[in-house]
């Protein structure tokens, strides 16, 4: 006799949970492992965001892995890192619609409808159908279990997710006794990184590895923001494809690269990870015209040695020189991170810089540049930084555009920082590319130890800085100098009753210093006197600032007048040698300095008073900062200052500053300088940026008119304007362009060579950007040739893909 199938209509929310002699029997087999939050759309691969191309080039710095912040927000704020409670099932904020089982191994579900089959002996699922096990879930039009065979089989609309947070669509799916996917057609894997995997069928192997059938792989999205659909810039068609969930590794092969729907690459065996992070494989590589080279074509192999380190090899073909090789290796520790990078070829150059070095003819040399740094947290308090930069030669990094430092910097320095004191032993050695500057002439500093350290007054309050500091410097044919200094700085902070801050200091220092060989240095007032040097400082000062708060123009407005008195008694300042004092300038920034020379070899001496005061005002959108403040010399003695520099007279001349903000859109700053006597414009500077992130303008103007004596190499007059911009259109396409050009002539400068109009360097590009590739094509022409580095035009052509895993 034939037996009808058993019907139970279910209310849409009514579940069981494995309590009933039928559940226990039949749906023992359901299980499933942990799934992570669902994520609907594809997301934006990992990693750094790439400089504009409108802006220089930086130097190279050890990359910044996300696991390396985890590590240290895991080591350093366990707190911060812990899991959020997962949101109630059910609500907008989870991936599941049903709560989990009490019991790990069974299974909760929820259908319209629940039949058994007894001439099949099979229980189905139908109408809305969701099981849940622990945290993976599988939603289906209808679910069928064999009870003889153990046959687990879903149909219509499947939606799986896994315990790594990958979702399964697809039409038809077979599942295990462990509620994992088995064999699937026209299937569609979302993976959780963002990542999207197609193919007309697949399978689940034992191991849990998943296996594709004519597939297709792509991390870009296939939405626009706002919703609309769209075909992913890039993808990986291949015959079969596999991945492995527990390394998150996808293997193609027989695969090709797509391009805008173009097939272009045969990719026979590639490998990437799901997860964005480095993988082994080719470095994408750039195709560059430069006058000095001729035709670049440059490529290269990524190597992921291990999690925390890794290494770029990479080769550069020329059509007019010999190839150069160039590798870097990086590496994160447990106490720290470092980076090597290296370049070598073997090239003709023209030697530049010493007078009596420079051989008009071209010579072929062995030519390369070295550039390593890291640093390291020995403990709590005592770290590690380093970096050495070196090159062969003065042009070899602006030939193969590399860099364009005009100096490179070698140091190193152990420090101990804690709440109330500063320890510092460093060296430093520097490189210089400049023409016109003898690398004998330049100075190297070791040791440079510097301490600190703060402590409170415990008898009139406030607080104490003692300071120690030494340093020697050393030339191969200049002046050598050696000095060291003890400072003890008192500072006392108090408001009135009337709302007045008054803050009072005093100071003492005493200097020695040695030097010899001063003659060699070219500038007088710079040598000092050779041998051994002494003198004291002492210095008294009274600051008064006193906010005021209002309304205006329906913001607010804080107005800040500032005064402050210095006395100073007479320094020995000519008798030492001035290394560290140079570049002196009047500027808003040192207005109310209590000494306005940079550095320690001089200090600013006699009695001033010096009056301005600070203007805000605040108001939906706006912000606006204005300063302005002059200083008058209450002694009749000569001024240290150089002519032209803003101090000279008892009077100086006025200083102040501008900023203007207007939400993100517009921002505006101007600093200036007015000469006291005469209203012209000793110091004209702007910048201004208008626009968005994606189209905007950018322009600077510089121009410094002090007429400060030539001999002077540090305190030049000269003039320049920059531009750059961006214009976004079409979506992901951007024109954009940038210019430095010259302004300085004779007149403001008798040794420039410059006719008033010499454009340096300008760039023009257009290029295409989405979330995963980049396209972009780059003009620059250079006009100063320097050495080898020719001037001339260069054309650059940058392809990179997002999400593939290297470079």
């Amino acid at each position: 006799m034939a037996r009808r199938p058993l019907t139970v209509r279910l209310p849409l929310t009514a579940r069981l949970l494995a309590c009933a002699a039928l559940t226990a029997a039949a749906l023992p087999a359901l299980a499933g492992e942990a799934a992570a939050q669902d994520r609907p759309a594809a997301m934006q691969p990992e990693g750094q965001q790439e400089t504009p191309p409108e802006l220089e080039d930086a130097d190279p710095g050890v990359p910044e892995g996300p696991f390396f912040w985890d590590e240290i927000d895991e080591a350093l704020y366990p707190q911060a890192v812990e899991e959020a409670p997962a949101p109630p099932a059910g609500t907008p904020e989870s991936p599941f619609q049903i709560e989990p089982p009490a019991d790990p191994n069974q299974i909760a579900f929820e259908a319209d409808e629940l039949g058994y089959g007894t001439s099949d002996d099979t229980v189905v699922a139908s109408g809305n159908v969701v099981l849940r096990r622990q945290d993976q879930q599988l939603r289906a039009d209808e679910v069928r279990w064999n009870r003889s065979t153990g046959a687990i089989v879903a149909t219509g609309d499947i939606r799986l997710v896994d315990e790594g947070g990958n979702v399964l669509y697809t039409d038809r799916l077979e599942l295990t006794d462990e509620l994992r996917a088995g064999a699937m057609q026209n299937m569609l894997l979302v993976l959780a990184q963002g990542g999207r995997m197609a193919a007309r069928r697949g399978e689940r192997t034992d191991d849990g590895r998943v296996v594709l059938i004519d597939s297709a792989y792509s991390p870009c999205p296939v939405e626009t923001a706002e919703g609309c659909a769209q075909d992913p810039s890039w993808r990986i068609t291949a015959d079969r494809v596999a991945y492995d969930p527990a390394t998150q590794m996808i293997r193609f092969r027989g695969a090709r690269l797509e391009l805008f729907g173009l097939s272009l690459v045969p990719l026979p065996w590639m490998e990437i990870r799901a997860d964005g992070q480095p993988v082994s494989g080719l470095v994408t590589p750039d195709l560059r015209i430069s006058a000095s080279n001729g035709v670049e074509v440059e490529g290269g192999y990524y190597w992921r040695i291990a999690r925390n380190r890794e290494l770029t090899l990479k080769g550069t073909a020329y059509t007019q020189v010999l190839p150069m090789a160039s590798a870097r290796y990086a590496a994160l520790t447990e106490t720290g991170a470092y980076q090597v990078t290296g370049y070598i070829t073997s090239s003709s150059r023209v030697p530049i810089g010493d007078a009596a070095a420079i051989d008009p003819a071209s010579e072929r040399d062995l030519r390369g540049y070295l550039d390593a740094n890291g640093r390291f947290q020995l403990s709590e308090h005592w770290s590690v930084t380093s970096s050495i930069r070196v090159t062969s030669d003065r042009t070899f990094l602006r030939r193969y555009d590399i860099s364009r430092d005009d100096r490179l910097r070698s140091m190193a320095n152990v420090q101990r920082i804690d709440d109330d004191s500063y320890l510092s032993f460093a060296g430093w050695a520097t490189q210089t590319l400049r023409v016109d500057e003898e690398q004998g002439l330049v100075p190297m500093a070791l040791p440079v130890i510097d301490y600190r350290r703060r402590v409170d007054d415990p008898l009139l309050g406030g607080r104490v800085m003692l300071q120690a500091n030494t340093m020697a410097l050393f030339r191969a044919n200049g002046q050598d100098t050696q000095r060291a200094f003890a400072k003890a700085e008192w500072s006392l902070r108090r408001f009135t009753p009337w709302g007045q801050v008054v803050e009072l200091t005093a100071l003492a220092r005493g200097d020695a210093y040695h030097s010899d060989e001063n003659l060699l240095t070219g500038i007088e007032r710079y040598r000092g006197e050779t041998g051994w040097q002494g003198r004291g400082i002492a210095l008294g000062a009274v600051d008064v600032t006193y906010p005021l708060i209002g309304g205006f123009m329906g913001g607010t407005q804080v107005l800040t007048p500032h005064l402050q008195l210095v006395a100073t008694p007479d320094i020995k300042n000519l008798e030492v040698p001035n290394e560290d004092s140079r570049a002196i300038d009047l500027e808003d920034t040192n207005l109310f300095s209590l000494n306005r020379f940079p550095g320690y070899d001089r200090f600013e001496e006699g009695m001033r008073f010096t009056y301005g005061f600070d203007w805000r005002w605040m108001a939906p959108g706006w912000r606006v900062d204005a300063s302005l403040g002059q200083s008058y010399r209450l002694t009749d003695a000569p001024a240290l200052f150089p002519d032209g520099t803003g101090l000279t007279g008892r009077t100086s001349d006025i200083t102040g500053r501008l900023d203007v903000r207007w939400r993100e859109f517009v921002k505006y700053t101007h600093r200036f300088r007015v000469d006291k006597d005469t209203l012209a414009v000793r110091r004209n500077e702007w910048d201004v940026a208008v626009g968005t992130r994606q189209t905007y303008v950018e322009a600077g103007y510089l121009r410094l008119n002090r007429d400060i004596p030539l001999v002077l190499e540090d305190l030049r007059d000269r003039e320049e304007i920059r531009l750059a911009g961006r214009v976004a259109f079409l979506d992901h396409m951007s024109l954009f362009g940038s210019a430095v050009i010259n302004l300085t002539d004779r007149a403001e400068d008798p040794g420039s060579t410059s006719d008033g109009f010499e454009p340096l360097r300008t760039r023009l590009g257009i290029a295409y950007e989405d979330e995963c590739i980049e396209l972009g094509l780059t003009w620059r022409r250079d006009t100063r040739s320097t050495g080898d580095a020719q001037a001339g035009n260069s054309f650059l052509l940058r392809f990179r893909l997002k999400g593939i895993g290297f470079d």
